[in-house]
């Protein structure tokens, strides 16, 4: 058996081909092996690189860029050649190679472009942990945007992927800098900004020269494939989130055996800004997902579980998790887990600490009262709604669609004070 610590350091090479073609009926996307001109350390001498390994270290693997041909069936255009993000990253975006990157590292940086490209109004932040959001958020400078998605999930973070929507500032270099990241990613970087983060010598610094055109990617499709143990294909069209502004949101209504059902209140305007915002987040979220944002922030996020009101609770046991952990950092300079373990050791006055945070948690709720549920697909019974009505939430989002949507409405009149609800009208399940 080889050592493990010695495969994380090796770089695999790989038996995929230099060019791909893939043939749609009479038309055909051409597909480039991309990889990077590096000097070896060790021999000095300059050597062709693709991917470190794949998902795991002993799986070989290949980042591949379009660059020929345009695809068009049933009056859908798909993405065509010139508009790569990652695929498109060669050395001279690579500002640092660190410990080169791996399929991983691209398909997270992938992900956080997926929801950046609809926060590209504001400063925005977004870190991704094994491809999911862990800490997305709105800020008023790039630094600020960092800061709050850190606070988000501080715990989640550590190894994560950081993409930001603006250059880098010192300041925000400075931040960055000070936590155990494996990418950080943005449009450009400000003069003072590089050699700062260059101080962590396996951190992968990359730039995306096409970050403030992200936007432009909102309504654009491209070929989803999904590959079989058996050697097969699926194949299906990326997803378009159709939710752009409040008006593009639906007040919740149905009928149920000849009877209709309203929803009292409708969001406010705090609420619909949150409410675009976490169904934004969404798209980059592996489901069954809800999850919990306020004041442009994530909250709570809860990922991949079977059931709808099982992740609910998941993403309320993680805000509450993520809370203790922040409160306990600010006061006291240390994970919570860690003020723990001083407690079960009997260490002085670590019950009292622990003790204090844990009743701020409770009164606080894990920083739930007031914020936005979002779902990516509808509640099939009110039990999921009511798990975050108890915690406090002020509104709720969902596609709707369900048969007992009624039930989901009451259960939002029946709060007190009444929680708002809206529908998407579509769903955004990612797997």
């Amino acid at each position: 058996m080889k050592d493990m610590k010695e495969m994380y350091r090796t770089i695999l090479g790989d038996q995929f081909p230099d060019d791909i073609t893939i043939s749609f009926g009479g038309q055909s996307l051409v597909y480039r092996k991309r990889t990077w001109t590096f000097k070896n350390e060790k021999t000095g001498k300059l050597e062709q690189r693709g991917l470190r390994y794949g998902e795991n270290p002993d799986q070989e693997a290949a980042l591949y860029e379009l660059v020929n041909g345009n695809l068009v069936m049933g009056g859908c255009s798909y993405i065509g050649p010139g508009g790569g993000l990652v695929s498109a990253i060669d050395e001279a975006a690579m500002r640092q190679a660190g410990k080169h990157p791996g399929k991983i590292n691209l398909t997270d940086i992938d992900n956080s472009l997926n929801v950046l490209k609809f926060l590209m109004e504001r400063p925005a932040a977004v870190i991704v942990k094994h491809n999911n959001p862990c800490g997305v958020a709105y800020g008023e400078t790039p630094e600020e945007a960092f800061a709050r998605a850190l606070r988000a999930d501080r715990i989640a973070a550590f190894g994560g992927c950081v993409s930001l929507n603006r250059a880098i500032d010192k300041a925000t270099a400075e931040a960055l800098a000070a936590q155990y990241l494996e990418v950080v990613c943005a449009p450009g970087y400000e003069d003072g900004a590089l050699d700062i983060l260059a101080r962590k010598k396996n951190l992968r610094i990359i730039e995306i020269r096409r970050i403030e055109d992200l936007s432009a990617y909102w309504n654009k499709r491209f070929i989803d494939f999904k590959s079989l143990i058996d050697g097969g294909l699926i194949i299906q069209q990326s997803p378009v989130n159709r939710i752009r502004v409040k008006e593009d949101l639906k007040p919740a209504e149905c009928e149920y055996q000849g009877k209709t059902y309203k929803i009292k209140r409708l969001p406010d305007e705090r609420e619909y800004e949150d409410i675009v915002f976490g169904w934004s987040v969404e798209q980059g979220i592996t489901s069954n997902s809800v999850i919990y944002v306020k004041n442009g922030v994530t909250v709570g996020i809860g990922t991949g579980e079977q059931d709808r009101v099982g992740v609910a609770e998941i993403a309320i046991y993680k805000a509450y998790t993520k809370y203790a952990d922040i409160l306990c950092h600010d006061r006291y300079g240390i994970p919570y887990k860690e003020l723990e373990l001083k407690m079960e050791r009997g260490e002085d006055g670590a019950e009292e600490k622990k003790s204090g945070i844990d009743v701020q948690v409770k009164a606080d709720k894990g920083g739930l009262i007031g914020s936005v549920m979002v779902s990516d697909a509808f509640f099939p019974f009110r039990d999921g709604v009511d798990v975050g009505i108890r915690q406090g939430v002020s509104a709720v989002v969902h596609p709707g669609g369900s048969l007992r949507d009624w039930e989901a409405i009451e259960a939002c009149n029946e709060a007190d004070p009444p929680v708002a609800m809206v529908f998407t009208g579509q769903r955004a399940f990612k797997h």
